[in-house]
């Protein structure tokens, strides 16, 4: 079993940062493949960003794409998401999830029952 927890979320203003933070434990060899999704009230969740185990190799949604950052830290089994340029648009609960992946496509599976294992999520609210 593999534990994620994440945490970092807040309110922020339009324009604004934050980083969001998730740390796995267990059988984290089990969790090679991380990721990022978020859900907004009345909307499916959805995926973010997702990074391989070497930290080489990362895929974002178009949405996304040029504002936020997900990066790794294998020692501290500690994913990451940096996320600039905040809109209103972007506020949702956001989950960290894991699955343990080798195959060379790995960025072909982005849907949420692709996933293993799941954070209990933290919010992000984006004022205008």
């Amino acid at each position: 079993q593999v534990q994620l927890v994440e945490s970092g979320g807040g309110l922020v203003q339009a324009e604004g940062s934050l980083r969001l933070s998730c740390a796995a434990s267990g059988r984290t060899v089990s969790a090679n493949v991380m990721a990022w999704f978020r859900q907004a009230p009345g909307k499916e969740r959805e995926f973010v960003a997702a990074i391989r185990g070497t930290g080489v190799g990362t895929y974002y949604a178009d949405s996304v794409k040029g504002r936020f950052t997900i990066s790794r830290d294998n020692v501290q089994n500690t994913v990451y998401l940096q996320m600039n340029s905040l809109k209103p648009e972007d506020t949702a609960v956001y989950y960290c999830a894991a699955r343990q992946d080798y195959s060379t496509r790995w960025f072909d599976r982005r849907t949420i029952y692709d996933y293993d294992y799941w954070g209990q999520g933290t919010q992000v609210t984006v004022s205008s």
